[in-house]
């Protein structure tokens, strides 16, 4: 077999014209590879917030209180999904998206009840001048956030894995 040579510019045998049949990618890949990159900034952006929340676990606290095994496991159980959507996302494994989205949208609503639960919102609007309120709000804060960057990552994971998922074949 002859060597080839490294040819620079339009291969030999062509004169361009026959551009109309060679490959195209399909625009779902194109789309599974743009949904991958929104997915990984969205993750870093949920394991930001959710450092930020475990540091509100650190604020000090009024005497008596203590800090809600529910918050804390709420960190933790979104820490654990995101790692799991990290590597769904990295190998295209839907049924692990499937489960990261599971875990973090319970971490939310889980967050969410706590919040709910042991914030009364408009005392801590009322009495804004203490420290303790501003941590309060600061946890507030982040809870918020936290929620509306779930409702995109829904949208953006489920929208990724139907671009992941094989065409359907006609009859």
């Amino acid at each position: 077999m002859s060597q080839r040579k490294s040819v620079t510019g339009r291969p030999l045998g062509t004169d361009g014209s026959d551009f109309s049949y060679r490959m195209v990618v399909n625009s779902r890949y194109q789309k599974v590879a743009e949904g991958k990159s929104r997915l990984l900034a969205l993750i870093l952006t949920q394991a930001l917030v959710r450092i930020l929340e475990a540091a509100t676990l650190l604020l000090p606290t009024p005497k008596g209180e203590i800090v809600d095994r529910f918050y804390a496991a709420s960190i933790v159980i979104c820490f654990i999904s995101l790692f799991i959507g990290e590597f769904g996302r990295k190998h295209s494994r839907s049924f692990f998206l499937k489960l990261y989205l599971f875990g973090s949208s319970i971490a939310a609503v889980t967050s969410v009840a706590f919040l709910v639960k042991s914030e009364k919102l408009f005392e801590l609007i009322e009495d804004f001048s203490k420290w303790e309120t501003m941590a309060k709000m600061f946890k507030v804060a982040a809870v918020l956030l936290e929620v509306i960057v779930q409702i995109v990552t829904i949208g953006v994971t489920s929208s990724l894995m139907h671009n992941m998922a094989p065409p359907k074949r006609a009859s």
